[in-house]
């Protein structure tokens, strides 16, 4: 067995209170075996925590991380102008390489803002899946199905691939990469698609991530066509239990929260996603008191348009209280939750948490910062005033991987100069 302590630092437990303690991590198992002090002797390793904060791993529980390359791109349009006029036909123009390369650039953003954990929903899994073993982080990761746009041949051929590489990546990593199956949301994906496949996926055992109630748009055929709300009608094709996750949620109405308390379901909050998009502010508040299972996403980098989850436990704090109309709505104990042990819970995985016995997932945060002074509550600083640039260290399974800013499993300046390289490739040739 190979030991590391994280030494000399306060530690955020399950319960939101913070201690004084030292980390001791099984580095073979991935797992925490001990917090208390004075634990530096029986490590073979020590990680400096002195001045900081070690809480658990920051969970992103809805991502496209290959999005990374259209960062900036296209901005300021409302959700379906943005996907049909900019980013589905630069989607179109994307290679393998292109989402290995985006998907690393991802990466190195995540750890060095403190996520050890994400789901993801893209194509090209495969791609994805390697740089995420070679990065070392954990993921939950699907082939986002979308039939609209395709023949009957093309639709069927793009459901059987989520299904095909969710089955043959999950487990894969060591076990740090889980899959699901993955229809884009309730109105991309036609009904004889979802009869046919959702009953193959729970025969796989694969839990079902889509985008749900994003905007008014994607309620409104639902509700006119099927005379239900879209959770209804959900639930009515199998895809709401209790190991499914939905992004997003703005627009659920309270039948719909109640299906969700009552199913299990998850929900994953993309606070800055849906304002840049103007897509309305989510019932958050609600769905906690209903006791729905809500974890935060960045959604991906063209829309958010970081991969910060300090930054959207901050938004999802701010527009909580706006859309309750209550400053104590959605308080910082309640966000911080959200991006560490809700999300995790959420998309199911084991993360999330610090405390002994659970995967040996952290990030420690510099706490000698003019903006994190005084240290009145850092619960509170965690929610309202730390950023990306705060964390020192991130461990995802017992590895360290990253040290005192410096990323030790990605070359970050090799990783951003080819990801600019073919970030301008894709826009060229999708503007041509």
């Amino acid at each position: 067995m190979t030991t590391l302590a994280i030494t000399g630092g306060q530690v955020l437990l399950p319960d939101m209170t913070v201690t004084r303690a030292d980390v001791l991590i099984d580095q073979e198992r991935g797992e925490i075996l001990e917090l208390g002090d004075d634990l530096a002797a029986d490590a073979d390793e020590t990680l400096d925590a002195s001045d900081s904060l070690v809480t658990p791993g920051f969970v992103n529980g809805h991502c496209h991380v290959s999005m990374t390359l259209l960062r900036g791109y296209a901005d300021d349009k409302p959700l379906d102008a943005w996907l049909q006029e900019d980013i589905w036909p630069a989607e179109g123009e994307l290679t393998p390489d292109d989402i290995r390369i985006g998907a690393e650039l991802g990466l190195l953003e995540m750890i060095k803002s403190g996520t050890t954990a994400f789901a993801d929903m893209y194509f090209e899994l495969p791609e994805i899946a390697d740089a995420v073993e070679r990065a070392g982080l954990r993921a939950r990761l699907g082939h986002g199905v979308v039939t609209v746009v395709k023949d009957d041949e093309g639709a069927r051929e793009d459901a059987q691939t989520s299904l095909d590489v969710a089955a043959e990546y999950d487990g894969a990593a060591d076990g740090r990469i889980s899959t699901a199956f993955m229809p884009h949301s309730l109105t991309t994906v036609g009904e004889e698609y979802l009869d046919e496949f959702v009953p193959k996926a729970r025969e796989a055992g694969l839990p079902i991530h889509y985008h749900a109630n994003e905007t008014a748009d994607e309620v409104t055929p639902i509700v006119d066509e099927r005379g239900v709300r879209p959770l209804a009608y959900a639930a009515e094709k199998g895809m709401l239990e209790p190991q499914d996750f939905v992004a997003h949620g703005v627009h659920v109405d309270e039948s719909e929260i109640g299906l969700l308390a009552e199913a299990g379901t998850g929900v994953i909050h993309c606070p800055a996603s849906n304002m840049k998009l103007a897509s309305g502010m989510a019932p958050v508040q609600r769905m906690l008191e209903e006791g729905v299972s809500v974890g935060l996403g960045t959604d991906g980098a063209a829309s958010n348009n970081d991969l910060s989850m300090l930054d959207e436990a901050r938004d999802a704090a701010m527009i909580g209280k706006l859309a309750a109309e209550d400053a104590s709505a959605v308080p910082a104990e309640a966000v911080v939750e959200m991006m560490t042990q809700g999300s995790a819970d959420a998309i199911d995985i084991d993360a999330g948490r610090l405390e002994d016995g659970a995967p040996a997932d952290l990030a420690v945060l510099d706490l000698e910062k003019p903006h994190l002074t005084p240290a009145h509550d850092l619960v509170s600083h965690l929610a309202y005033a730390a950023a990306a640039a705060d964390v020192r260290h991130t461990i995802c399974d017992g590895q360290v991987l990253m040290r005192d800013r410096e990323v030790l499993t990605l070359e970050e300046s090799a990783v951003r100069e080819r990801a600019s390289e073919a970030a301008a490739s894709l826009v060229a040739r999708a503007e041509e």
